[in-house]
């Protein structure tokens, strides 16, 4: 039986900056090279909670204020069914404003309280007018992919709560919020941070953990991946690196 993956990818048109889409890319053409079918479901404003229920990868990116303005309210209608599946350890990567929507609150520069979806225990403050954005490439230091690469452009600080772990350890960059030390957020198997890209080429390990999860949960038994020749995203992982004077 030729195995075969449904991947939901949340607000592609408003949600897509940075070059999120890449992650879509890179778990398409690792499963293709094994021979794993995908279909891609590009959910926007207005979706059917309905059809999330059919998935088995989820995928977010960031956006600009305006857009994720947009996008909030319509998201929350469906956070019955998002929640169940985050839950439930449905994979998902959720980039930078994807992953503030997940947390408790975001408070703007002027005090006003935007909630959340509360399903991480996190909460993230906009930056002041006098404070910097928080730009350029990343290297963190994770438990189970060791060394990830990643590109930050964030003026939100998140900081994360009791009840949540820590996606990473900043070794060079900023993180989460320039100060703490921490870089995203893991839930399940839901991996919320602040790295753009995009995250997933440059890093095989972390999609293949995203593709052998998906299909063990919906083919309810274990799975083993073909390995792959990463030669070019090794490349590149170490091009980032030396500039960053960092080993890896």
């Amino acid at each position: 039986m030729k195995q075969k993956l449904i991947i939901s990818w949340l607000y592609p048109t408003l949600m897509n900056i940075y070059g999120d889409r890449g992650n879509i890319i890179a778990l398409q053409h690792r499963c293709s090279l094994r021979n794993i079918e995908t279909e891609v479901k590009r959910l926007d404003l207005g979706f059917s909670g309905k059809e999330l229920e059919e998935c088995d990868i989820m995928l977010m990116g960031g956006a600009q204020d305006k857009q994720q303005e947009a996008v909030a309210k319509d998201l929350f209608e469906k956070k019955k069914e998002l929640q169940t599946l985050i839950d439930n350890g449905i994979p998902g990567l959720y980039i930078c404003g994807a992953y503030q929507f997940l947390g408790n609150y975001y408070k703007e520069a002027n005090g006003n309280i935007l909630k959340g979806l509360g399903i991480f225990d996190l909460y993230t403050e906009s930056s002041d007018n006098n404070s910097k954005r928080l730009i350029g490439n990343m290297v963190f230091n994770t438990k189970s992919f060791g060394k990830i690469v990643g590109f930050e452009n964030h003026g939100g600080r998140t900081y994360l709560g009791d009840n949540i772990e820590a996606f990473g350890i900043i070794t060079k960059g900023f993180g989460n919020n320039g100060k703490d030390g921490t870089e995203g957020a893991i839930y399940k198997n839901s991996i919320g941070t602040y790295s753009h890209g995009p995250i997933l080429p440059k890093n095989p390990e972390l999609t293949d953990h995203l593709i052998k999860i998906a299909l063990e949960i919906k083919y309810k038994q274990p799975i083993t991946l073909e390995k792959l020749d990463d030669t070019f995203e090794q490349k590149a992982r170490l091009a980032i690196a030396k500039r960053l004077s960092v080993g890896i």
